[in-house]
């Protein structure tokens, strides 16, 4: 029988996770396999190979692959930025240099905080004569002459990656558009990023830099995904191009093709595939209200999901830069597996940021590592297996404990109290990020149920209930795939913004209407080249309001129908209730507060199917597979279990270890963990399990 296979391919800083499903016979499956940072296209080949070879398939029966990806991620990290060149309108030449007066950290760390290079020096800034108005009349007439000396200035010195951000070109991007085409005349090497094409909205300090982002990561991310599809090629006989496409900040995927155009659009595309993986199986298991918690070798992502979606930002950023992209909100913490411990001058413990990555890794792996780090410790504590991956790969228990030793020695401590005490610290480190999600945003975050994943994800699911007094830890099946499992639920999303500032009292229906109707047409012409039929297409209309004098808007829903005075007046009646929900008051009743519409949005959706989660069957009683010493407030002869052994109804009491291929969790003593319909371990208190 012939098959038809969807592959997840999510890339980590120190495994490639892979899922598949086989849409003919509903078989799926998941593997890892280590990530290869100097060519992640090698890691994420062996990854397609290796679950193939799982499924009994070969190249011929894929029919689609999906990628969450940190290449543009780890450039802008990575600080590989240096040939990039800025174009702006005469007169603005510093726009970079006074950015925002914002310090990081507050007050607190304003004597101290040096400002850090800009993403462009000002020797590679070029200006333009012209002007544009707000509402995009032409002031002046685009310079034509300044345009020709700023490509020769670039093409001579060598500098080929260029962004273009003129005054207003968010109201009209003639301007931009004729910049572009000297570019092409007098520089046809270099690549271009036009801020009318990346954002059109105001702020002109963000849009620039936004603008410079795309334009620092398009290079590497064409070359990258063009390799990709190249090697899949190459994997199927004849050459037949495979669907490929790659996961988005915003939570939903765009096929390679269109990735290579907004790059931009792929900064936090690998956490956004596990928030979407954990909302989707959490909603299933009965939990729409959720906090994920994703745990890799580097870091940590944390995620609120209220009703099944995971929350949006337009105000996050990578590496210090703001990307005023459409985004899962995700807080990232330097908490993963492979994070270092290490002790500070003033003598105390501290894990993390800095990580061993995946190579050479942490000192169990045996491939080189020097410093000991969270892995290190759970090993040596027991908590995790001598071997991974279901016995692929051997950990070297010694290794991590004279690692350990050496730090347990310069703090006067024993080896297990030390070990201990960086799986505590890291633990806090996660917690603190929960509440910062939380806590500084209005939400209690005993409101929710935490839903772990990754492959250290859920090492801390029990330590993380106490510290935040939760009621129950999700611990979904595979959690340790869950991101390339997210990989396959999602959407096609195109965002498209424009800003159309108005008063409220003052706001003309057919202007906005008119805006609205050209945004849904973009974004229509985009699901047309992915394939989506017209009658298969979704559109999300949304505006960003504030009230007259602010800084900062609000986002609310534009319902769907024509653009009437109601309906204006509904959607100011939504901004009204949304500002009291995140700010503890509104100006409904105060005449003089006016109401003020800025941008406006329409995300376009293409609908794609998702994989169903087939319920486990019923347990027989969960029995102990080994037994081994585990360290939890001393040394003791703990039940491990099997967890593909274990069915539903199910109950695991700890304290106990649950192994399985891609993860493990630790039920500590007090603690039980139960299985549900859908294979995941629902962990809680044992006092408070009803």
């Amino acid at each position: 029988m012939p098959s038809a296979v969807r592959i997840g391919i999510d890339t980590g800083g120190t495994f490639t996770d892979v899922v598949a499903v086989d849409e003919v016979t509903g078989r799926y499956t998941a593997t890892k396999t280590p990530s290869t940072p100097d060519d992640p296209a090698e890691g994420f080949m062996t990854g397609v190979r290796k679950v193939l070879d799982l499924l009994g398939a070969t190249g011929e029966d894929v029919t689609a692959v999906g990628h969450g990806t940190t290449v543009a991620t780890n450039r802008l990290l990575e600080g590989k930025i240096d040939d990039l060149g800025f174009v702006t309108t005469e007169g603005y030449a510093h726009v970079l240099e006074i950015a925002r007066q914002s310090v990081p950290d507050g007050y607190g760390n304003s004597y101290f905080w040096v400002k850090p290079p800009r993403i462009v020096p000002a020797d590679r800034v070029r200006t333009v004569g012209g002007r544009l108005a707000f509402d995009g009349s032409e002031i002046r007439a685009f310079d034509e002459q300044d345009a020709v000396a700023a490509a020769r200035f670039f093409r001579e010195r060598g500098v080929s990656t260029i962004g273009v951000c003129f005054l207003h070109a968010y109201a009209d991007p003639a301007h931009e558009l004729r910049m572009r085409d000297v570019l092409a005349r007098e520089y046809p090497g270099a690549t271009v990023s036009l801020s009318s094409r990346v954002l059109r909205e105001y702020r002109e300090y963000e849009r620039s830099v936004t603008t410079l982002v795309d334009a620092a990561v398009k290079p590497s991310i064409a070359r990258y995904v063009r390799t990709i599809g190249a090697r899949l090629r190459d994997l199927v006989p004849g050459g037949r191009d495979v669907p490929f496409s790659v996961m988005k900040s915003n939570g939903g995927v765009l096929s390679a093709d269109e990735v290579v155009e907004q790059p931009i659009s792929t900064v936090l595309s690998g956490p956004a595939a596990g928030a979407l993986g954990a909302a989707v199986v959490a909603r299933e298991a009965g939990f729409p209200s959720v906090l994920t918690l994703d745990g890799g070798g580097t870091s940590t992502d944390v995620t609120v999901v209220v009703d099944g979606r995971p929350a949006l930002t337009t105000e996050g950023g990578v590496g210090g830069y703001p990307s005023k992209i459409p985004m899962i909100d995700v807080a990232t913490v330097g908490a993963g597996g492979g994070s270092v411990a290490w002790v500070s001058p003033e003598r105390t413990l501290k894990v993390g940021p800095h990580s061993a990555g995946a190579e050479p890794g942490p000192l169990c792996y045996g491939a080189g590592g020097t410093e000991p780090t969270l892995t290190d410790a759970h090993v040596l504590l027991g908590r995790l297996p001598a071997r991974l991956l279901g016995g692929e790969m051997s950990l070297d228990v010694a290794s991590a404990r004279r690692g350990v030793a050496v730090l347990a020695a310069e703090l006067g401590l024993d080896v297990e109290r030390c070990a201990e005490g960086i799986a505590e610290i890291s633990a806090w480190n996660q917690a603190n990020a929960l509440r910062r999600i939380t806590v500084t945003r209005g939400l209690d975050v005993r409101d929710f149920t935490l839903v772990t994943f990754g492959g250290s994800g859920s090492l801390a699911a029990c330590r993380l209930a106490d510290v935040l007094g939760l009621s129950r830890v999700l611990v979904p099946r595979d959690p340790g795939n869950l991101s390339a499992y997210g990989l396959l639920t999602v959407d096609v999303r195109n965002d498209y913004v424009r800003t159309a500032v108005a008063r409220q009292d003052a706001l003309d229906p057919d202007a906005v209407a008119a805006v609205l109707d050209e945004l849904r047409a973009e974004a229509a012409r985009a699901l047309d080249r992915e394939g989506f039929a017209r009658e298969a297409q979704r559109f999300v209309r949304t505006a960003d309001l504030r009230y007259l004098g602010q800084a900062s808007e609000v986002r609310v829903d534009v319902p769907d129908g024509p653009v009437t005075g109601e309906l204006a007046d509904a959607v100011a009646a939504a901004f009204h209730a949304e500002h009291r929900a995140l700010y503890g008051y509104d100006f409904r009743d105060d005449p003089r507060q006016q109401v003020e519409w800025v941008n406006l949005r329409v995300t376009g959706v293409g609908p794609i199917r998702r994989p169903e989660i087939v319920p486990v069957g019923p347990g027989s009683g969960a029995e102990p597979a080994a037994f081994r010493p585990v360290h939890f407030d001393g040394w003791q002869d703990t039940p491990v279990f099997d967890r593909a052994a274990l069915g539903e109804g199910d109950a695991v009491v700890g304290p106990a270890v649950i192994e399985e291929y891609g993860s493990t969790v630790p039920v500590h003593p007090g603690f039980r963990a139960d299985v549900d319909r859908l294979g995941s371990l629902v962990l809680t208190r044992q006092e408070d399990t009803r």
